[in-house]
């Protein structure tokens, strides 16, 4: 899936859904760039057979390791925007539904994405801080086993594919 169709068909869906503070250009070139990272936006299931599922790659985690889907599920912080997002895409509000769903429903995917970064208490690297953008990813996603050779080119990548910021220069 190329990255224009990503942006339009699953990331600006998802951000429309909700609040409208989660949709900020910074937010935009995260989840381009993570998803770039996690899957190439080509496999919506780990491709060594692994847990986890969407292009941003997401494992069920559970209830006591506060990771994964069930991590957005418990926190404070998503909880209540995750049961939005799931009644909008009509899913059940329960890890084991969300989580199974992630592989077929590209919004939900990114919905979920965007919720966990907002987990995280600072506000969101500008997009042009390549350096902030991988230490929120780290933080968040807590990769098993990151490839930060690369995160400088995705992030480029990410940061050219959302194009211009819109809103710079506004007061």
């Amino acid at each position: 899936m190329s990255l224009d169709q990503v942006i339009r068909d699953a990331i600006a869906p998802a951000l429309a859904i909700l609040p409208s503070a989660m949709d900020s250009h910074p937010a935009r070139v995260m989840l381009t760039a993570i998803g770039l990272q996690e899957s190439h936006f080509m496999a919506r299931r780990q491709m060594n057979g692994g847990p986890a599922r969407g292009f941003w790659q997401f494992e069920q985690g559970t209830e006591k390791s506060r990771g994964g889907v069930w991590g957005v599920y418990l926190h404070d912080a998503s909880r209540y925007w995750l049961n939005g997002l799931c009644d909008v895409r009509h899913v059940r509000f329960d890890p084991v539904s969300i989580y199974s769903t992630l592989e077929h429903d590209d919004i939900l995917a990114a919905g979920v994405a965007r919720l966990l970064l907002f987990t995280d208490p600072p506000r969101l690297p500008p997009a042009d801080d390549a350096a902030g953008a991988w230490a929120l990813y780290l933080r968040t996603w807590r990769p098993g086993k990151p490839r930060p050779e690369s995160w400088d080119a995705f992030h480029r990548q990410a940061v050219g594919a959302v194009g211009p910021d819109r809103n710079a220069g506004e007061t």
